[in-house]
């Protein structure tokens, strides 16, 4: 026996509509469609879903999306955040750590997140990935903190 669902919500300028279609004991199908008022489409699609899962997948969906949002929303201060790091970017960032020039572990990794347009937080935790303790300017990570911190020990990495 099939069965039908449907609601609809008007979020700004968007009026969406969504129906979840039982097509057997066995599936659901869930279709989205966003429209203007002018009858452009902006949001579409449809997932097909064991119907036993439905609860539970609807509560998943809603965690991702509402997260998903959050960030979106949020700006960012830095130009560069959740962008990839780039072996010439942690070149230079590993290259930066072991010859410091500013005093003090707080400026140089301030002063290296104004320059990459990143995050203090994203630095600290990027120069254990390239080998550098980030705790002391001019080191890099031992074998046993490579372990802890995740990263890779100074001495895998090679001299730069």
């Amino acid at each position: 026996m099939t069965s039908t669902f449907h609601n609809e919500i008007k979020l700004g300028e968007v009026n969406y509509r969504l129906s979840a279609t039982t097509d057997s004991d066995e599936s659901m199908v869930l279709d989205l469609l966003g429209s203007l008022d002018s009858g452009e489409v902006v949001a579409d699609g449809r997932l097909r879903l064991p119907v036993e899962g439905g609860t539970t997948i609807g509560k998943l969906l809603a965690r991702v999306l509402s997260a998903h949002t959050r960030l979106r929303s949020r700006p960012s201060r830095h130009a560069n955040a959740n962008q990839p790091w780039t072996e010439s970017l942690d070149t230079e960032l590993r290259t930066v750590w072991l010859s410091p020039s500013a005093p003090g572990t707080p400026n140089l990794i301030r002063s290296l997140a104004d320059d990459m347009q990143r995050s203090p937080t994203a630095i600290r935790a990027r120069l254990a990935r390239v080998g550098c303790d980030p705790d002391v300017p001019g080191r890099e990570l031992s074998e046993a903190a490579a372990v802890l911190l995740g990263g890779k020990s100074g001495t895998s990495q090679g001299k730069t």
